[in-house]
Parts: structure tokens; C-alpha cells; sequence
């Protein structure tokens, strides 16, 4: 079996600073903070950080529930919390590695990358990987191994095209 050469999951600590959904949450719970000390409402103003807690949990949870790991093989995927699967994607048959991220993302250096490949797993479209740490520098490992695995392999991507006006 291959050695394991990187493990992560997102990162919900970079989802609340680096998203703007993670930015209103932290917001939500501090107006209810505020609120309830400062305020004539009484204690009704702590039910948006109850709120914003919960979302904190749901997020936190979704990111447990989905770990990354990378071999000079494979990328495995690991879902699930109480019935887990695993999937993996042979570092050979990836066609492309993309990362996309924002402003606020590259502040909170994280991102989200995106891998296409010719395997059973992204049939219905590209893996995401969301909220990523290092995310640049992971990508740029990972496109380092799907190149040393197809030269190990001894494997080329070649795209089929097909020229419709030449029928």
C-alpha cells in the first residue's frame, strides 16, 4: 500500500473567515451578543447566536464528513460519518486540476479545487473540494504527482474532438 502524502478536510475555521457566508454567520452571532447586553429585549436577541452556533455545528459536521487523501497513486475520498464510503480516483486519469477562489478566500488562504478526470467518480461532473487550505500549493502537488504517474504509467491524455462541418 501507497504511503500516505497529505490528509485534510475543509476547513470550516477558513469558511468563517474567508466566505461571506461564514463572515455573516460570525456577524449573527455577535449582534445577538450585543444585543442581549445591550438591549431592552431581554435574552431573545441570544437566539441568533443559538442560530449562528448551529450553523457553525452543521458546517462543521459537513466538513467532517468528508476526508481528502493523497498518495503518489491515488486520490482517495473518504465520506460519510456513521455509513462511510470510500472512493478514489487514479492520479493517471485526471485530465485537469482547477482552483477557484475569492478575495475574501485568498485573505483566509484557502480555496476550492476542482479535479476532472476519466474515472467513474467525476462522471456527473468535476470533484470539489471546498475550502481548502494551502489550496495553491496542494493543487500545484497534486498536478506534480498526476504527472509522475503518468510518466510511470507510461500514460498520455489524448482528447478525442469531433469536427461536426467535416461530415
Amino acid at each position: 500500500m501507497e504511503a500516505t502524502l497529505d490528509r485534510f478536510r475543509s476547513s470550516t475555521l477558513g469558511w468563517l473567515r474567508g466566505t461571506m457566508a461564514g463572515l455573516g454567520t460570525i456577524l449573527l452571532a455577535l449582534a445577538g451578543i450585543v444585543a442581549a447586553a445591550f438591549g431592552d429585549w431581554g435574552l431573545y436577541p441570544l437566539f441568533a447566536t443559538a442560530a449562528a452556533l448551529a450553523i457553525v455545528l452543521v458546517e462543521w459536521v459537513r466538513n467532517l464528513a468528508a476526508t481528502f487523501e493523497v498518495t503518489d497513486e491515488r486520490l482517495i475520498i473518504h465520506r460519510g460519518i456513521i455509513f462511510k464510503s470510500v472512493d478514489e480516483i487514479e492520479l493517471y486519469r485526471v485530465k485537469d486540476i482547477r482552483i477557484d477562489f475569492t478575495l475574501l478566500n485568498q485573505w483566509a488562504n484557502i480555496g476550492t479545487i476542482l479535479v476532472s478526470s476519466s474515472d467513474e467518480t467525476t462522471r456527473d461532473g468535476d470533484l470539489v473540494l471546498s475550502h481548502v487550505e494551502n489550496a495553491r500549493g496542494r493543487r500545484e502537488e497534486l498536478r506534480r504527482l498526476v504527472d509522475t504517474a503518468r510518466q510511470r504509467r507510461r500514460v498520455r491524455e489524448i482528447d478525442m474532438i469531433h469536427d461536426h462541418d467535416a461530415l
